[in-house]
């Protein structure tokens, strides 16, 4: 049997991200995947695999009391190393910066278990922004046995942290793979105010703008600044429909709906499952977003993204110019958006040059380097620098 390589989610982005990857492995056929529920968020990363048609092959147990993050971390640490000896892998995958990627780092490095880090090397130089994520990513660099960065960027970053340039690898990264796959798919939305406002946009007869509020540092004050801001875009574009999926605290969306009372063409939504939320992206327009994961994945459906935070660490889109960072200031969100919607070939320029963060082969380069990694195959190629149109 070939060897078992754990692949640990406990957030809905960590599940989009290892579902490619898992497939890859399975095509592949020299190591055996092994999805773990972390249980920091149980229902969100089970319907993230769900749009993938897989299930967590493991589900760890998770008593949570304050909800704290040493409560957190210290309950997952305690349950991945139960379940690490008891199963003993070859390697385990942790994606990105969340307390259950740094759990499960911290669990494997004291098995001496290899460490992969999947999106490894984003740095916004800050620790308190965002927080802790900075932190953790940080920490899981001391970790890894193999970093995989998912720009030249990122792997930059950890080159000049001194981490060992045999142990980084460009990949790509694979919400790419998972977004182009599962916006392909086109599957029906089963909210139809959603679907009349896509078909609108298919047709031509609207543009369509989406807008995601998400982060903690935004709530508060500068959630009403964003929603000011869409309140004019709407009064002095006829034409566009807004879809804003809110935030799940109920203080939150009773913010958003007060916000947003009246407004013509705004359709306010729970949390979109994962292949809504990409057949959204893909037929918008622009996109006003606090988001990482779609600030990755709008590029390659040729959506400009406005960036709705004051500092972030994806700065590889600033820089191909496919997105541009308006923080919550109301002025210039509005001034940013109308630019585009005034202007169409500026807005298919700011595109134009492709996804600096992937091109759909992430996954595979993921397998082969594990593969490598535990001496089954040779080391990939990393992505190329630059990215086709």
């Amino acid at each position: 049997m070939s060897p078992e390589v754990f692949l640990i989610a406990g957030t809905r982005p960590e599940a989009i991200k290892l579902a490619p990857v898992a497939a890859a492995m399975r095509a592949a056929g020299r190591v055996t995947p092994v999805l773990v529920a972390s249980g920091q968020h149980p229902t969100m990363v089970t319907q993230a695999f769900d749009a993938f048609d897989v299930q967590a092959d493991v589900t760890l147990p998770l008593q949570r009391v304050t909800g704290s993050q040493p409560e957190l971390l210290t309950a997952m640490i305690s349950s991945l190393d139960a379940l690490l000896e008891e199963r003993k892998p070859a390697a385990v995958i942790v994606q990105g910066d969340t307390t259950t990627t740094l759990a499960g780092a911290m669990a494997a490095f004291w098995r001496r278990i290899p460490v992969v880090h999947l999106e490894a090397g984003l740095r916004s130089g800050d620790l308190d922004s965002p927080f802790p994520e900075e932190a953790n990513r940080k920490l899981v660099g001391q970790l890894a046995a193999l970093h995989l960065a998912p720009t030249a960027l990122a792997a930059t970053n950890l080159l000049d942290e001194s981490v060992a340039p045999a142990s980084v690898l460009i990949t790509g990264n694979t919400v790419v793979d998972a977004a182009l796959e599962i916006a392909a798919r086109e599957m029906p939305f089963e909210d139809s105010r959603i679907a009349a406002a896509v078909d609108a946009a298919a047709h031509g007869e609207a543009r369509l703008v989406l807008v995601t509020a998400h982060r903690r540092e935004s709530w508060g004050e500068p959630l009403d600044r964003i929603l000011s801001a869409v309140r004019r875009l709407v009064e002095a574009y006829p034409d566009i429909r807004v879809v804003l999926p809110a935030h799940a605290n109920p203080a939150v969306r009773a913010q958003v709906e007060a916000g947003l009372a009246g407004v013509p063409r705004v359709t306010i939504t729970d949390p979109l499952p994962y292949p809504a939320l990409a057949r959204l992206l893909s037929n918008a327009y622009l996109t006003l977003t606090d988001s990482g994961g779609i600030q990755e994945e709008a590029p390659s459906f040729k959506v400009p993204a406005l960036v709705l935070r004051e500092v972030t660490e994806r700065v590889e889109s600033l820089h191909a110019g496919c997105a541009k960072l308006v923080g919550t200031d109301e002025d210039l969100i509005v001034a940013e958006a109308a630019r585009l919607l005034d202007d169409p070939a500026l807005r298919d320029s700011m595109t134009a040059n492709g996804n600096p963060y992937g091109d759909g082969l992430a996954s595979h380069r993921t397998e082969q380097a594990v593969a490598a990694l535990l001496g089954l195959a040779a080391h990939p190629a990393p992505m190329p620098s630059t990215v086709a149109a």
